[in-house]
């Protein structure tokens, strides 16, 4: 069980949005911030405080430099470490790179951590990762909520993502049986002042392109600072092999595009696209994408998703630590602002 701070926290994924945040709230507190980096890495999101970290050469799917790298953060006393890389995509074309880095990365990452002693582990997981069971009924109108309880069940709903992002958690479970404390977020849709060609945030820049479309189901949302400071008191807390759900509030995508709309000063989405007339695009999409070699605009995954109405419940952590969510509408504006003054 965690008694005192580490005296350093080494963090994968460090120069992603979450990671980026993570570290940032690390420095906030004073405290001593190692990364693991690629020596391809974009840092553009942490060029103004790269030089209070301490960068450290390696990759997850590379164990001797990953073994290295962890050895030099001990030599500056106790480590905690905090896994954020991953990758992200719902292309069938990327399913062996992501399983790679998503589950053997994982792996590499917990054993290391029980060869070499490590104080902690914080796992950033996704609700993918939670499941999403196949809903029973009228799946139109039917709204299915999900916490922590919720055990994953293999349905047509999960992504290719989501599998791989359950795989991983069994491994940092395993972890835990062997003995690591461990503790595991699993953040909803992250919104923050990022790259808004990538990730979450390309919804802004759906927005801002007036975009007129907008799919039915559910978005579960959440703030990327507060990703960041759930994971941060989480490593500081005796809470250990638990994992908690990040989602500040849940929204239709109607709801959610209307309000970017409006904060960015944009025409609102007027076109419903059906879940069916949305399974019906994602054949076409993949036609053109075989053809043009960009990647596919929609999937059969990214179809089910946007239709989908699930509800992730994220209250346990409210419960079990000092820790309030932001409210979405003034995410919302302040990262709206950020990304027109980029403009």
């Amino acid at each position: 069980m965690t008694s005192s701070p580490p005296d350093i926290t080494l963090v994968t994924g460090a120069n992603g949005l979450i990671g980026s945040h993570i570290i940032r709230r690390y420095l906030d507190a004073g405290r001593n911030v190692a990364a693991l980096r690629r020596a391809d890495s974009d840092l553009s999101l942490v060029n103004d405080i790269k030089n209070r970290v301490t960068w450290l050469e390696g990759d997850i799917l590379d164990i001797p430099a990953l073994e290295e790298a962890l050895l030099t953060a001990q030599a500056t006393g106790t480590v905690d470490v905090v896994h954020v890389a991953a990758m992200i995509s719902y292309s069938p074309k990327d399913r062996d790179r992501m399983e790679k880095v998503n589950v053997e990365g994982t792996a590499n990452v917990v054993n290391t951590c029980l060869a070499l002693g490590i104080r902690k582990l914080g796992y950033v997981s996704s609700i993918a990762a939670v499941g999403r069971p196949a809903i029973k009924g009228d799946a139109a109108t039917a709204t299915l909520v999900i916490d922590e309880e919720q055990r994953w069940e293999e349905s047509p709903q999960n992504s290719f993502y989501g599998q791989t992002k359950y795989r991983a958690e069994l491994e940092v479970w395993r972890g835990s049986a062997e003995g690591l404390d461990v503790v595991m977020v699993n953040p909803a849709l992250v919104l923050g002042e990022g790259d808004w060609t990538r990730s979450s945030t390309q919804l802004f820049k759906y927005a801002f392109d007036e975009k007129p479309f907008y799919p039915a189901g559910i978005v579960n949302l959440v703030d990327v600072r507060d990703v960041a400071e759930a994971v941060f008191q989480l490593m500081q807390s005796d809470i250990s092999a638990e994992r908690f759900i990040l989602s500040a509030q849940s929204l239709s995508y109607k709801e959610f595009l209307d309000k970017l709309a409006d904060a960015l000063g944009k025409k609102r989405p007027g076109f419903r696209v059906s879940p069916k007339l949305t399974q019906l695009l994602w054949p076409l999409e993949a036609v053109r994408s075989w053809f043009t070699g960009k990647a596919p605009l929609i999937t059969r995954e990214t179809a089910r998703s946007a239709s989908g109405s699930y509800q992730y419940n994220g209250q346990k952590i409210e419960k079990q630590l000092p820790f309030r969510y932001r409210k979405i509408d003034e995410t919302i504006q302040r990262i709206s602002v950020f990304f027109k003054q980029k403009q």
